[in-house]
């Protein structure tokens, strides 16, 4: 299919084009590569009107904050992400409350007390209790990385600041609002084919191809994923645009990923990175959106 075709669809969702107003829901926590700051370009992307969200590749759910779909499915490998969007989802009065202490007692002999204690006994906890841990560790580890090891523990050391945002009790709360009507799976990217549909809209931003051989963090879960993996990503974008679906992926402007989407609309647009051990070298760099359908 051409990059240039497009289908039009008539549903009961709008995307908004305004800019993201005070008290409105936003990222509640840190991601690598989190899309708050492309927003804007996504969204000028993004279809008028389309039937239900697919956000494979959850993350910071920046996209999916901006455009509020009234029905959408949000998926990640991650477990404990997906568990900590379900906490905040139905028990977000818990989830506070369980941050307070942490705010509270926050110094750096505390934060590697509560990173072994994740380790060691996180799925014995309460469901908003274990989500008020992940907030704390993202929000005061170094750079808000999710980071794990081969044995799945997260292993990211804390970060140095002089006043982090443990608690937002009221960014905490008009994100649960946006995902009362929202169904959450840990599932991988690729089950999105036994659920989205002809006119649905489906975000894919994955772990991203390096720029280079050192720039290869992938280890958001205890697995990767590499060239293999993006390839069988660009095989079911390409499955799903055959199905009527609308589609956008974001990924590293890179060889590969405009090889593997030869034949779609391929957009360069520069974006801040926010992770580099050399902070000269944090600047905008650029990447790709593709869109399909």
């Amino acid at each position: 299919m051409r990059a240039s075709s497009r289908l039009t669809v008539r549903a009961d969702v709008r995307a908004p084009r305004r800019a993201q107003r005070e008290g409105e829901p936003a990222p509640f926590i840190k991601w690598v590569g989190g899309k708050s700051r492309l927003a804007a370009e996504l969204l000028a992307r993004a279809p008028c009107h389309f039937k239900r969200y697919h956000e494979p590749f959850v993350g910071g759910a920046a996209l999916f904050f901006r455009l509020r779909p009234t029905s959408a499915l949000l998926t990640d490998l991650n477990a404990d992400l997906v568990d900590c969007y379900r906490a905040v989802k139905t028990e977000v009065d818990a989830v506070i409350a369980a941050l307070a202490p942490h705010r509270a007692r926050h110094d750096e002999a505390y934060f590697y007390q509560t990173r072994a204690r994740w380790n060691a006994a996180r799925h014995e906890l309460p469901l908003a209790e274990r989500a008020a841990l992940f907030v704390y560790l993202n929000k005061t580890c170094y750079n808000g990385l999710f980071r794990v090891n081969r044995s799945g523990e997260f292993n990211v050391p804390a970060g140095r600041y002089t006043n982090p945002a443990i608690l937002d009790e009221a960014g905490l709360r008009a994100a649960s609002r946006a995902l009362k009507r929202v169904t959450l799976a840990a599932a991988p990217y690729h089950a999105v084919l036994d659920r989205a549909r002809a006119g649905d809209f489906v975000y894919f931003d994955p772990p991203y191809v390096p720029l280079t051989a050192t720039a290869n963090f992938t280890s958001y879960t205890a697995g990767s994923f590499g060239a293999d993996e993006q390839a069988r990503l660009a095989d079911v974008f390409r499955r799903l645009v055959k199905r009527g679906c609308h589609l956008l992926l974001s990924n590293s402007d890179t060889p590969l990923v405009r090889e593997l989407y030869a034949g779609f609309r391929i957009d360069r647009v520069f974006c801040a990175r926010g992770v580099n051990r050399d902070p000269s070298k944090r600047g905008a760099v650029a990447e790709v959106i593709v869109s399909g359908a």
